[in-house]
C-alpha cells in the first residue's frame, strides 16, 4: 500500500497518512487530521510501498500543503501556547498539585489545548480542568508522561556530549535491562551506566547482540582454563571482549605469574559452576565427617557413662 510518512514537531516518529487525491514532496509542511485534532507535521517521504500489516487502519488524510496564512496562524498558537502554559503553572501552584509541567500546545484549529506533565503518582486535576476550561474555553487536556518521554519531548545532552538518541532519531523505546551492561563489561555504578532521565541508557542495547556472539566464545571471570602452548592451568581474572583477550593468573608454588592470551590459546579446563560445586561437596564432606566424629565422641561418653553406672551398682549389691 502507497503512504506518505510524516513526523510531527516533538516526536521522532514517523507516521502514515493517506495521500489521496492530494500531491506532496519530501520536506514539505502539512496539515493532516489525527486522532487529538488538525495538527501540522512534516513530510519525511511523500511516497512509499508499506505492507499492510504495519499500517494502523483507518489512515487518518492529509487536508492540504501548508499556506503562508497557515505559518501565521501557526505563529500566533506558539505564542499562545507560551502564555497558557504560565497560566497553568500558577493554577497549578493555587491548588497545590505535586506535578511538573512540560509542555503545553494548542491543535491547529484551537479546537483542543493539551498539557504534558511528569509527577511522582496519580494526580487528581479535575478542578485544575474546570479552571483552565473556563478560562481558555477550549477543551482542555492534560497527560502524564513518564521521565523517559520527558527526556524524550525536550531534549539534552548525554554523557557523551551529543543530544540524547530518544530526542534525536529513536521512534520507540526498547527495553534495557542491567544483563545488557554486564554482557559488556560495563561498571554497574548507576551514574556510569544511566541516562539524564535517570533510567539505563537506551545505547546499551545497541552492541548488545554483538557482545552476545563474541561472549559465546569466552569463558567467564574464575573458570580454570589450560593454555594450549605450555600446558598450565590458571584463573581467569580479567577478559576484553571486543579483542577476544583473557587476563590468566597462573600460581605456582614458589610464584604467581599472570599471562594475557587470545581466546585461540586456551582451553576451558573447568567451569567456575564446577569448581563451585567441588567446593561446596569437599565443604558437606568436611562436616557429614565432622558430625560423625561428634557423634562417635557421644557414644563413646554414653557407653563409658554405663560402664561406670554398672560397676557401682555391682559394688552396691556386694
Amino acid at each position: 500500500m502507497i503512504v506518505t510518512g510524516i513526523k510531527f514537531k516533538k516526536s521522532t516518529k514517523v507516521y502514515f497518512f493517506d495521500n489521496t487525491g492530494i500531491v506532496v514532496k519530501d520536506e514539505d509542511d502539512v496539515i493532516v487530521e489525527t486522532a487529538h485534532g488538525i495538527e501540522v507535521g512534516k513530510v519525511v517521504f511523500a511516497q512509499k510501498e508499506v505492507d499492510e500489516k504495519d499500517i494502523v487502519k483507518p489512515l487518518k488524510k492529509i487536508l492540504r500543503v501548508m499556506r503562508k496564512e497557515d505559518y501565521i496562524t501557526l505563529d500566533e498558537n506558539c505564542k499562545l501556547a507560551e502564555k497558557a502554559m504560565k497560566r497553568c503553572e500558577e493554577k497549578i501552584a493555587e491548588h497545590g498539585l505535586g506535578m511538573k509541567l512540560i509542555s503545553c500546545n494548542y491543535t491547529f484549529d484551537r479546537a483542543k489545548l493539551l498539557f504534558y506533565f511528569t509527577a511522582d503518582g496519580r494526580v487528581d486535576f479535575r478542578e485544575l480542568v474546570k479552571d483552565l476550561a473556563g478560562e481558555f474555553r477550549t477543551r482542555i487536556e492534560l497527560r502524564q508522561i513518564g521521565v523517559r518521554d520527558e527526556i524524550k519531548m525536550m531534549g539534552t545532552l548525554g554523557m557523551c556530549g551529543r543530544t540524547s538518541c530518544c530526542h534525536s532519531y529513536l521512534s520507540n523505546f526498547q527495553p534495557v535491562s542491567i544483563k545488557m551492561a554486564k554482557n559488556q563489561n560495563l561498571s554497574l555504578n548507576p551514574t556510569k551506566i544511566s541516562g539524564m532521565c535517570g533510567r539505563l541508557m537506551c545505547c546499551l542495547g545497541y552492541e548488545d547482540d554483538t557482545y552476545k556472539e563474541l561472549n559465546k566464545r569466552l569463558p567467564k571471570l574464575g573458570d580454570k582454563v589450560k593454555i594450549l602452548e605450555s600446558g598450565k592451568i590458571g584463573e581467569v581474572i580479567h577478559i576484553n571482549v571486543i579483542r577476544q583477550v583473557i587476563k590468566i593468573v597462573v600460581r605456582g608454588q614458589d610464584d604467581v605469574e599472570i599471562l594475557n592470551k587470545k581466546i585461540d590459546e586456551i582451553k576451558l579446563f573447568k567451569s567456575r559452576e564446577n569448581i563451585k560445586k567441588e567446593n561446596n561437596k569437599k565443604d558437606f564432606n568436611k562436616e557429614e565427617q565432622s558430625k560423625n566424629k561428634n557423634n562417635n565422641i557421644k557414644n563413646s561418653n554414653k557407653n563409658t557413662n554405663k560402664n561406670k553406672n554398672g560397676k557401682k551398682n555391682k559394688k552396691r549389691e556386694n
